[in-house]
């Protein structure tokens, strides 16, 4: 059997990683009988985490908001520079690091008292960000509200806002949070039109999570974040653009998969296909690829990079001797291929 300090070690990171533990199954994962458990629970209790246990058939523990922080290694204020630094993490370029902020948000989120977390929500509110320009509003705690409910695998009553502006209420089986192109999506299993959906995080208003656990489903895509882009690619507005790019198809989705599709098409070349809402979003992706392409669609597409690298051009060019500008005129007619 495990030492007592080791075994509450063991506990506490069980407690954090499930929202709640029926009391048997808990005691049997620590291999102790249920009165051990109980005084385990009561020495975190001690040290300041906020354990609830519920009595009866359905009774259990939880590690809940606390009235005050637990034992850490960082003060009040920096906790909530940590939720606001977090909060504006999930807006970063790199899809990978913007889901491990939602995750570790999530954590810090489900013990933070609930003064800490309106002082956190303001600061976020009320501070400009240096996230991606045009990204739609997204409070912190829901983001963190259902990150727990994917994790724990227990449903979800949320008010969720259409496109058409009617905002119904959905009882959902959450699947993932799916960062695509500069929005959050919520993949779930819609028990109210008994079918797969995706759900935009900044509509959703009021999220309640239900202890009423469920078994996954199976998604009818190879993963949530395909999912997203196949159903939301009807919706989106903006023209299709198309380029040929001289770079390997893994390294072209490994910069641009969420928001493109990419198709190899001989060896060091792929084909890349997005729809743009707006032209200089595509111009961005496909430079982010540090590789020469060509556009193949549509033709009114080669006019907005012509635009651009006419501005790059006379940004790159000396000043003229009285310093009013560069010395001479654009150059007309920029090729649309770019070289990088």
């Amino acid at each position: 059997m495990a030492t007592t300090s080791s075994r509450t070690l063991r506990l506490l990171s069980l407690l954090q990683n499930h929202r709640f533990w029926a009391g048997p199954e808990l005691a049997a994962r620590l291999e102790v009988s249920e009165r051990t458990l109980r005084r385990d629970i009561d020495r975190l209790r001690e040290l300041g985490y906020p354990v609830r246990s519920t009595r009866g058939l359905e009774g259990g523990y939880q590690l809940e908001h606390g009235a005050a922080m637990p034992p850490l290694v960082v003060d009040a204020d920096e906790t909530v520079a940590i939720v606001v630094a977090l909060r504006d993490a999930t807006w970063g370029p790199a899809a990978g690091l913007s889901e491990a902020s939602v995750r570790a948000l999530a954590k810090v989120m489900q013990v933070l008292p609930k003064a800490l977390r309106r002082r956190a929500e303001a600061l976020s509110q009320m501070t400009d960000s240096r996230a991606l320009t045009g990204s739609p509003a997204v409070a912190a705690e829901t983001l963190a509200t259902l990150a727990l409910a994917c994790r724990d695998q227990v449903r979800v009553e949320l008010e969720h806002t259409g496109a058409d502006g009617r905002t119904t209420r959905r009882k959902v089986e959450p699947l993932r949070l799916v960062p695509q192109g500069r929005r959050w999506y919520l993949v779930g299993y819609d028990l109210l039109r008994q079918d797969w959906r995706t759900f935009r995080v900044d509509r959703i208003g009021r999220c309640t999570v239900l202890r009423e656990p469920f078994r996954p489903r199976a998604l009818p895509a190879e993963t949530a974040a395909d999912f997203v882009q196949s159903t939301t690619r009807a919706l989106r507005g903006g023209e299709r653009v198309v380029a040929e790019v001289a770079t390997d198809a893994e390294h072209a989705r490994s910069w641009v998969g969420r928001w493109a599709e990419v198709e190899a098409v001989g060896p060091g070349r792929c084909r890349v296909s997005m729809v743009s809402e707006e032209p200089h979003w595509a111009v961005l992706a496909l430079n982010s690829l540090e590789a020469e392409y060509t556009v193949l669609s549509p033709g009114g597409f080669r006019d907005e990079l012509r635009r651009q690298a006419g501005r790059m051009l006379r940004a790159a060019e000396e000043p003229s001797a009285d310093g009013g500008g560069p010395a001479a005129e654009p150059v007309a007619g920029t090729p649309a291929r770019q070289h990088r």
